[in-house]
């Protein structure tokens, strides 16, 4: 491994503020580009493709992330951040000139490369420039700070459809990337060794097949309706897991590994990947679809719906402040065995939503949901930086939150399938009183207006009994995400003895 020179010249604030820029921008582009999708798809005319936006992003997104984290552990920080943020900037300009579905998927693909390194990496630059009392506090900010993207994102992507032109949604990019280039550029100054670099091409490539075959299964069933059962998705998840089994054996004799197997003998490693793999396998879906239950069983307009969901956010960020504060006081794993017992009583709550249900009692389930998981914003990702050498930090956080996006993409695909086969089931129950050929409108929530009391009422139970059906999986998955934070290591943060870039002189400018 190269070491890394580190100078006394940095200016931390302007580190700060680019990493800010950057990742906020980052998250703001999604919901703007989801906010103006209908107008695109329609001047595209790419109906068929509606879905594989999101998908091809997130799927360059998630295959890059480990191989962007060990390319900056290799050649630095500051220059494979930038680099990033040089991707994000071209597939933006690609997108935006984008003249058809193609082209626009083309520059999805090369945003999303971009994309999968500016969260590790921002993580792991702030982790070598600020002491450990200092990152955490900062850290514990970074997750809560991602919601201004939620809240501002449909109202600046409705603005620049309606009042400016649908490109402007990506091309806005290319000033806002430049910016936090200048900042990062600017601040920050990373000198490293001239020894002899190897990449490990083979358990790189190897690598991105694996996740591309398994990753291709859920965006294969979201777009092009494959079951699960299908021989297709057998087929790419047995070829994954067999390219995952070569991987390992690619990675064992490599001599400078793509991902270093010595990570999964680090407990601490191990237990987070698990950890949030469960909680966004088990969580994602059952909240991304809440607001068709919002809408269709409370009647909610789409906007109150959405602001809804921000209760989990109330309660998320103020725990993550607190987090922040007691994670070098108090020993972590008992953190995060007080807190993930607030997700077992959420999803219970979850589980007996029904007609009647009311708003104060979802924003209580939510909140009680956003208490118990605030202890993620920031202290899984400290633990990690704190459990493993300064070398490997960034392969390290980009592994864990490798896990967490498999565990969200997935998740998202399973539970949307469980979601439609069980209003599916139930419609069908009921089809002998609907008019003919409305069962598979109303399976989607297109309600005919004039149908009696009654059955409006039924057709509301199936909803209900569906959601608490996929409740109920996620309280599964809460229970065992408790069980595992057991198995953290019972000890409180302490700083390494290697502080990183900034903290080894007071010198450095804006510090």
């Amino acid at each position: 491994m190269i070491p890394i020179e580190k100078t006394k010249t940095n200016n931390k604030t302007l580190i700060l503020i680019g990493l800010l820029i950057g990742l906020i921008f980052a998250e703001l582009d999604e919901t703007i580009v989801s906010t103006a999708m209908p107008t695109i798809i329609r001047e595209l005319h790419g109906l068929s493709l509606y879905g594989w936006v999101a998908g091809i992003y997130m799927l360059t997104l998630t295959m890059f992330m480990p191989i962007l984290g060990k390319l900056a552990d290799l050649y630095g920080r500051r220059r494979i951040y930038l680099i990033c943020i040089g991707l994000f900037i071209t597939g933006s300009i690609v997108s935006g000139m984008a003249s058809s579905m193609t082209i626009l998927l083309i520059g999805r693909g090369i945003q999303g490369i971009g994309a999968g390194g500016l969260m590790p990496l921002a993580l792991v630059i702030i982790g070598e420039a600020y002491p450990l009392e200092q990152r955490a506090k900062i850290q514990s900010l970074f997750g809560p700070m991602l919601i201004i993207p939620q809240l501002l994102g449909p109202t600046v992507g409705g603005y620049i459809v309606g009042n400016i032109d649908w490109h402007w949604v990506f091309l806005i990019n290319i000033p806002i990337g430049l910016l936090a280039a200048l900042f990062v550029a600017k601040g920050m100054r990373e000198s490293i060794g001239d020894e002899k670099r190897y990449i490990d091409w083979a358990g790189a490539c190897t690598l991105i097949l694996a996740l591309l075959s398994l990753l291709l299964t859920p965006v294969l069933i979201d777009n092009q309706g494959y079951a699960w059962s299908s021989p297709i998705i057998i087929g790419l998840l047995s070829l994954s897991a067999l390219l995952f089994a070569l991987l390992v054996w690619i990675e064992a004799k490599a001599k400078e590994p793509i991902i270093p197997l010595h990570l999964f003998r680090n407990r601490n490693v191990v237990v987070l990947s698990l950890l949030v793999f469960i909680l966004m396998l088990g969580i994602m879906g059952g909240m991304a679809t809440f607001p068709f239950f919002a809408q269709h069983v409370m009647g909610l307009t789409p906007t109150e719906a959405g602001y809804l969901m921000l209760a989990f956010m109330a309660g998320a960020i103020p725990a993550s402040i607190v987090n922040g504060f007691l994670i070098t006081r108090v020993a972590y794993r008992s953190l995060f065995i007080v807190s993930f017992l607030l997700p077992i009583a959420g999803f219970l709550m979850l589980t007996q939503i029904g007609v009647a249900t009311t708003w104060i009692y979802i924003v209580g389930a939510f909140f009680i949901l956003g208490v118990g998981l605030g202890a993620l914003f920031g202290g899984d990702n400290l633990i990690v930086q704190e459990s493993v050498d300064t070398k490997d930090s960034g392969i390290a956080l980009s592994t864990v939150q490798l896990f967490q996006s498999l565990g969200a993409t997935i998740g998202l695909s399973i539970f949307g399938s469980l979601l439609s086969k069980h209003i599916k089931d139930g419609i069908a129950a009921l089809d002998s009183r609907l008019p003919a050929g409305a069962a598979a409108n109303i399976e989607t929530g297109n309600i005919p207006a004039d149908l009696p009391a009654a059955l409006l009422h039924d057709i509301k139970q199936v909803f209900s009994y569906s959601f608490q059906n996929m409740f109920v999986i996620s309280l599964v998955f809460a229970i065992a995400a408790f069980i595992l934070c057991w198995f953290l290591k019972k000890e409180v943060l302490s700083q390494k003895a290697e502080e990183g870039m900034g903290t080894q002189s007071e010198a450095g400018a804006g510090g």
